[in-house]
């Protein structure tokens, strides 16, 4: 977390770890900021069923010096900013309604997660990826659909690129990595099982390893080499893996064009033989 980070955003981030007394008082903040602007620490004990001594420490974690610091930022955010409009989907809302919401609920995802990269990470991810000898990326369930889509992008640089949807083949091909080759792990809990067992594999080869996650506090963050997050919402009608999904695209796509600037000529003649093959494919 860094000091520019929102209220809501530090919360959100963190989630994952929390405890079950953390969620309680968690889920108070996100859905009634508007009570814990108003009130004092002992009222929003009571409403929790928390000590005010929970409470306290539950400002600590996330980063701010007590409840009062936490009370003036989250009234700062409410000012500058309206209810979130993922809060308000309806049955009621008619398709025009849906796609707008929809699509300011992306767009939000997006500007979230711009504020959680870490653009140092950033660089040295690009920096490993430039000079690896080859580049695997895996994912499990709609995340393996991510690493396809990078797959996608990452082979018209003309770097040796590959991905498998199979989960068997995927362990097969973590297994013949080495130090020289680099790995792209996709999970949005960084608590999946699948994903962790690869870790392991490469862990064991000294392979270096690129995570992106929506969660700082999980597992594949802290054993993954380079940690790049994004920050997504859930919904009544979209699970935040879903629009998760919007920010680790755009994330792949800011590794494909990075990648691109550096390599200049090599990239454009490696596009140009893509296009090249394909075309005879168009009517």
């Amino acid at each position: 977390m860094t000091p520019t980070q929102s209220c809501k955003i530090r919360i959100r981030s963190l989630y994952a770890s929390f405890s079950e007394k953390e969620k309680r008082l968690a889920d108070y903040i996100l859905n009634h900021p508007e009570k814990i602007i108003h009130g004092t620490i002992t009222q929003i004990a009571a409403d929790t069923q928390l000590a005010d001594s929970t409470v306290f420490r539950f400002c600590k974690r996330i980063q701010y010096n007590g409840f009062q610091d936490m009370k003036i930022a989250l009234a700062s955010e409410q000012t500058e900013t309206l209810q979130d409009i993922h809060e308000h989907l309806s049955v009621d809302d008619d398709s025009r309604t849906i796609i707008r919401k929809v699509f300011e609920s992306n767009m939000k995802t997006l500007e979230d997660t711009l504020t959680v990269l870490d653009e140092a990470q950033f660089k040295q991810a690009i920096d490993v990826l430039l000079h690896a000898n080859r580049i695997e990326l895996f994912g499990f369930g709609g995340s393996n659909v991510i690493a396809l889509d990078g797959y996608h992008k990452l082979i018209r640089t003309g770097l040796s690129v590959s991905a498998q949807i199979d989960a068997h083949m995927q362990l097969m091909s973590a297994s013949q990595l080495t130090s020289s080759d680099v790995a792209i792990l996709i999970s949005h809990t960084g608590h999946s099982k699948d994903i962790l067992e690869l870790v392991d594999i490469f862990k064991q080869n000294n392979v270096p390893t690129i995570g992106i996650t929506s969660f700082t506090q999980s597992p594949l963050n802290d054993q993954v080499d380079y940690a790049l997050h994004t920050l997504s919402e859930e919904t009544d009608y979209r699970s935040e893996a879903l629009s998760s999904r919007i920010a680790q695209l755009s994330l792949l796509d800011a590794l494909y064009v990075s990648i691109m600037m550096q390599i200049e000529e090599k990239g454009k003649a490696s596009i140009t033989k893509v296009r090249k093959a394909i075309q005879n494919r168009r009517i």
